[in-house]
């Protein structure tokens, strides 16, 4: 592989996150939904939503590191995705034909923690296979990818929804199963990942867990990161109920809205990608979380769900700049090695704030309703912003240096 950026490998590779993010669009926008059928609590229907991601919570930092320390004949990363992609197809694909609010946990269960084992290794392969100063635009397209996973999960599954409420989830197994094909047959990471034989060094998670701790701009940017997960997750979570509640609208007509915010996000990944590596990531990342700030607070005052979707559609494009820059901006952080367990401490912390932020907000709204749900958001990305200026970029003050030498 050459030291230029190659679009094609990375697109092939984005189709890993475009199974994620259709799985989990999917299940965000129709299984609170779901669970409402059985339960009436908010909190608890949070907390449900949120009990598979205790166990991603140590699964996915140990498979990071383990796909580190891995050297099978097909690689590193690839056993992992062989194993959990075609167990979480399997198992979204049965939530349909649950008979019982046991069952349809059961099957919740099996399907994240099936996604739980491939996605620290699908994400690890965008800098296994892209040298450090492509990463933003590499990350672009693997996102724009993934937006067009939530774009069909929030599109036609709010049509499909209307038909029959398994079709969705039909339709998202049966991506996945495509997805995992295209990766398998396209990427070889024997021979498209960069110097693969000395890329990675035998290393535990419990030194790739204090070199991030020590290392304190890598700590900021964690917190950061489950900050402002922790503020967005929650409304995407309960949106559908919120418009269902408080709206006065339809579910479909509710996740059809929540989709503008992934229409703008694909059309603007890829120049979110080009901005980070222009301005660096962390300007780019304030600059999204700013964005998100004031449009949290704009859409706390409306009720017109055509403002809302405008409203939604600026948010798509702050949203783009914060979550295109992050996980490279956490990558070049980490020491040789330390690329899996990165990427598994970065989807621990994205995982605490899916524990933390459903059953929190849930709770909240059973308390006072739903009409302050925005607020609940603009508290927790104002945190992430002071979280973000603590951290130094390198890469801009390594730019400006040479500027100026």
């Amino acid at each position: 592989m050459d030291s230029g950026f190659n679009f094609r490998k990375v697109l092939l590779l984005g189709f890993g996150f475009f199974a994620i993010s259709l799985t989990w669009s999917v299940y965000n926008a129709f299984m609170p939904k779901i669970l409402s059928d059985y339960i009436g609590s908010s909190a608890l229907i949070g907390f449900i939503m949120t009990f598979d991601n205790y166990f991603a919570l140590f699964l996915q930092p140990a498979v990071g590191m383990y796909s580190d320390r891995l050297n099978s004949r097909f690689g590193r990363r690839m056993p992992f995705i062989m194993i959990g992609m075609p167990l979480a197809a399997l198992f979204t694909f049965l939530i349909p034909f649950h008979q019982s609010l046991i069952i349809l946990i059961f099957f919740i269960v099996c399907m994240n923690l099936s996604m739980s084992v491939f996605r620290s290794p699908v994400i690890a392969l965008m800098p296994d296979l892209t040298r450090t100063e492509h990463r933003s635009k590499a990350n672009s397209v693997i996102n724009f990818m993934g937006g067009i996973g939530a774009l069909i999960a929030f599109f036609i599954g709010s049509i499909l929804w209307d038909y029959n409420e398994g079709f969705p989830f039909y339709l998202a197994g049966f991506l996945i199963l495509i997805s995992f094909v295209i990766l398998f047959s396209f990427i070889k990471e024997k021979r498209d990942v960069i110097n693969y034989e000395v890329s990675e060094e035998k290393i535990d998670f419990k030194v790739g867990l204090r070199s991030a701790i020590k290392n304190k701009n890598a700590l900021f940017l964690l917190l950061a990161i489950l900050s402002w997960f922790i503020g967005f997750n929650g409304i995407e979570t309960f949106f559908t109920r919120y418009g269902e509640e408080y709206l006065n609208i339809k579910v479909s007509a509710a996740s059809f809205s929540f989709a503008f915010i992934s229409l703008a996000f694909l059309i603007f990944a890829i120049p979110a990608g080009f901005i980070g590596t222009k301005i660096g990531k962390k300007r780019s990342i304030v600059i999204g979380i700013i964005g998100i700030i004031f449009g949290f607070i704009v859409l706390f005052f409306l009720k017109d769900i055509l403002f809302i979707r405008f409203v939604f559609l600026l948010m798509g494009c702050f949203w783009a700049l914060v979550n295109i820059n992050s996980y490279p901006f956490l990558a070049e952080m980490a020491p040789v090695g330390f690329i899996g367990t990165y990427t598994g401490l970065y989807y621990l912390f994205a995982s605490i704030a899916n524990i933390v932020s459903p059953p929190l907000l849930g709770a909240i709204l059973d308390f006072i309703g739903f009409k302050y749900m925005f607020l609940y958001g603009t508290f927790f990305i104002i945190v992430s912003l002071f979280m973000i200026l603590k951290v130094r970029d390198n890469t801009t003050i390594e730019r400006n240096s040479n500027a100026s030498a």
